[in-house]
């Protein structure tokens, strides 16, 4: 029976991940890309490697790790002002509270969007991301052109992204490297006065904790998604 190929490899694990329409994200892969599916298929031919536990590692980094984890950590922060201040304070602790810790997770500072401040996340160098809470990391944030972009035109990347600021807010850029993570705290949206951190977390995006988009709005969440939890 012939074997059915694996749904993705460690080198395009992020692709289906991507759902903007710019051209942040490559066309072909990269070098190192090309060598590391080469050597999966080798070891996967020779027995080395079962595609069904890369794909459970892909799985829960993408769909149970993050960025579901960061959304929580957001909705706490709204509906709790004391762990939002322990968060302001020492970001890696506060975050280890609810439990998410480990690789690339140990040195995290969230900064805080408002009314006058937009903030955006980008690692000029490679691809420097929290994946304790927003999981892996898209493939368009690793892309050369957002790279470069991110820092010459921020204003023009939030619109390559759909999101569009009031001309006198401020947009501030910041680089992620192996010593500091950073997660962007969203602004709350109007008309959520007590709900639950259950229902809040489903306002939250993992473009909106990079900064390249914002928390979605509630009339935008399925009334489904919103019945769940009862209210603060």
């Amino acid at each position: 029976m012939q074997q059915k190929s694996p749904p993705h490899s460690a080198a395009d694990a992020h692709d289906h991940a991507h759902d903007h329409d710019h051209d942040y994200e490559a066309g072909a892969l990269s070098p190192i890309a090309l060598r590391v599916r080469a050597l999966e298929t080798v070891l996967t031919e020779k027995g080395y490697v079962d595609p069904a536990s890369i794909d459970a590692i892909v799985e829960t980094y993408e769909t149970r790790v993050g960025p579901r984890n960061g959304a929580r950590v957001v909705a706490k922060a709204w509906n709790d002002p004391a762990y939002l201040q322990r968060l302001r304070e020492n970001a890696t602790a506060a975050i280890a509270e609810l439990g998410f810790t480990g690789r690339q997770g140990e040195h995290m500072v969230v900064v805080e969007n408002t009314p006058g401040q937009h903030n955006l996340v980008v690692c000029t160098l490679c691809s420097c991301y929290p994946w304790s809470v927003l999981g892996l990391p898209p493939v368009w944030y690793k892309s050369a052109p957002f790279r470069a972009k991110a820092v010459i035109d921020p204003r023009g990347v939030l619109a390559d992204f759909g999101v569009t600021l009031p001309p006198e807010a401020k947009i501030r850029v910041w680089d992620s490297t192996a010593e500091l993570r950073y997660l962007v705290l969203p602004s709350r949206p109007a008309g959520t006065v007590g709900w639950s951190e259950e229902k809040l977390a489903d306002l939250v995006t993992r473009d909106s904790m990079i900064g390249t988009g914002l928390a979605l709005m509630p009339e935008s969440v399925s009334p489904e998604a919103l019945s769940k939890g009862a209210s603060a």
